[in-house]
């Protein structure tokens, strides 16, 4: 009976991605579903465990994108940009530490329709809202790492 809840749990959440993702048929979208579901594992950067900034910096060296290793460094890099403003392909940034102090401790990954993917301590890699009661609360910021080249190439739904 748990295979099967896991399974189906598994299930749901690649079709919640695939149906809204704004880039559900770009490159990008690719290399996110290849490692959803992957496990939490404090420091990792590889398909086996991700943490938060290990996981960005996976998908973004997938696209040749050099990140910075941290999440609060990474929300350095790029354009600032407004969340009304956010686009696929955008950095999202919490404060997860429980401060609220909009230090950064949490990053993920905006796929369009209010939703972003991250690499959550529970859940390991997984698709939230962005508005839900626990993020909306501790966003903190946006970065726009994707040039208009890099965008067309990987985020732009082909």
């Amino acid at each position: 009976m748990k295979k099967i809840t896991v399974m189906l749990l598994g299930l749901a959440l690649l079709l919640a991605f695939q149906a809204g993702s704004a880039f559900a048929d770009s490159k990008m979208n690719g290399f996110i579903n290849d490692v959803i579901g992957t496990p939490y594992k404090s420091g990792g950067t590889t398909a086996k465990g991700f943490d938060c900034s290990g996981f960005t910096n996976y998908v973004f060296a997938k696209m040749g994108i050099d990140l910075p290793r941290v999440s609060s460094d990474q929300a350095t890099v790029g354009t600032k940009v407004a969340k009304t403003d956010l686009i696929a392909g955008d950095l999202v940034f919490f404060d997860t530490s429980g401060g609220n102090n909009s230090a950064i401790s949490h990053v993920g990954i905006y796929i369009g329709d209010g939703k972003f993917v991250h690499a959550s301590v529970s859940r390991g890699v997984v698709v939230d809202k962005i508005d839900s009661s626990y993020y909306k609360p501790r966003y903190v910021t946006a970065r726009r790492i994707l040039g208009e080249e890099a965008f067309t190439t990987y985020a732009d739904a082909k």
